[in-house]
């Protein structure tokens, strides 16, 4: 039913639990799954009480069983158990809370288990977290490491005393954690939170020694594969022994069988780095002395050609060759001068030669009538007309008195 209230006409507490129970108890049986987180048997009472955890979100819920249902399970619950509850809600009146009580607990089975973790990796492989082409590098000499383990656990030790022994220097910030139970994830998660917000940490790691498969669950949580998916920093998974294999391997950029594998695989062995160095050290030596031995002997054999043993003598050879091409070009210079002076010469007198003046200074004249034109011929002038002579040296202006044409002219016309 529907309460009618109002601020004038408010309704007491008691009407809203009851009404709350009413509620509640229409409400049938339902199964809910979930770890559990605490476990309480009071030895004065009838009721075993449980806190139940959702396996991934920060939410519980108050289960009660009674004793003679708990204690006839065939199977004997344990915190940090994930179970299967056939439950009925219930209100509690006095305190005001919603509980679950509990008809039937069930243990989830190893094979259930592996059947979820399963279903879960198949889904974040789908989304790409699995795709080798996410890895990161790890670097070749961290500088610090980040380390994810139980306090005072083996696995730290393990890690550790191996790196130290490999590199003295190596510098590691540790962040503790539970690795078992309900809040193995969760710590876990936030401690690689803490690590990857660090600039100082190059890797990290998460380590812890095997155990059973309800041991490893927490390193198959979705939300602590989100989150290491999601560092910056890359992250080795050095979970359990070499047939361990939570989901947290197969995100991680680098999975360790062992936290001594992880330390072997993250820090370099001096020893072996100092050998590499020593043998490429002897590699270069090496080299280098057979290049200047084949440079040397190169050299040696240079010096011993005769030529080298008396170079001034080469030079007197290639001195005496250029003193004989350079007289050599001189007469051939002198040669072709001489040629081109006589050639220039006899050009010049067959200029003259055939120059008009030449004929003028045999005695002939060149006789130019009043015109100006050429006179060969007596009959072009008259008795009277003024002429010029054109001689060798200087002209003669003269008047003619007589102009006779004779026919040994004629003929030689």
């Amino acid at each position: 039913m529907t309460l009618e209230t109002s601020v004038d006409n408010p309704a007491p507490v008691r009407v809203i639990a009851n009404t709350m129970t009413g509620y509640v108890n229409r409400l049938g049986p339902i199964w809910v799954e979930g770890q559990v987180a605490q476990l309480s048997r009071r030895s004065s009472s009838g009721t075993v009480f449980l806190t139940l955890r959702d396996p991934v979100a920060e939410v519980s819920v108050q289960v009660t069983v009674a004793r003679s249902t708990f204690d006839a399970m065939p199977t004997p619950v344990t915190e940090g158990a994930r179970v299967v509850v056939f439950a009925k809600f219930q209100y509690y009146v006095p305190r005001g809370a919603l509980s679950l009580n509990a008809r039937e607990i069930r243990p989830i089975g190893v094979g259930e288990l592996l059947a979820r973790i399963e279903q879960r990796r198949q889904l974040l492989a789908a989304e790409g977290l699995f795709d080798p082409a996410r890895k990161r590098p790890l670097p070749f000499l961290p500088r610090r490491i980040g380390l994810i383990v139980g306090r005072n656990s083996a696995a730290e030790r393990d890690v550790v005393d191996n790196a130290i022994r490999r590199w003295p220097g190596v510098e590691f910030r540790q962040e503790y954690a539970v690795v078992q139970g309900h809040e193995a994830a969760r710590q876990v998660m936030e401690a690689v939170g803490a690590l990857d917000k660090d600039d100082t940490v190059d890797v990290i790691i998460v380590a812890r020694g095997g155990g059973a498969v309800e041991d490893l669950l927490p390193f198959s949580d979705e939300g602590l594969l989100r989150a290491v998916a999601a560092c910056r920093t890359p992250v080795v998974s050095a979970i359990g022994h070499e047939s361990d294999r939570p989901l947290l391997d197969l995100v991680a950029d680098l999975r360790a069988s062992t936290p001594t594998d992880a330390a072997r695989q993250v820090i370099p062995d001096v020893r072996d780095e100092t050998a590499k160095i020593a043998a490429l050290r002897e590699r270069c030596r090496s080299i280098v002395g057979a290049y200047v031995d084949r440079e040397r002997h190169g050299l040696a054999g240079a010096r011993s050609r005769p030529v080298l043993a008396a170079p001034r003598r080469l030079l007197d050879q290639f001195s005496a060759s250029i003193d004989e091409t350079r007289d050599r070009g001189r007469r051939s210079l002198d040669h072709r001068l001489s040629r081109a002076n006589d050639d220039i010469g006899h050009r010049l007198a067959r200029v003259q030669t055939l120059s008009p003046l030449a004929t003028l200074q045999r005695g002939y004249t060149v006789l130019q009538g009043p015109d100006g034109s050429v006179v060969t011929d007596a009959s072009t002038l008259v008795v009277g007309d003024a002429v010029e002579a054109r001689l060798a040296r200087g002209r003669l202006t003269a008047t003619v008195t007589t102009a006779t044409d004779t026919p040994a002219d004629k003929d030689a016309r």
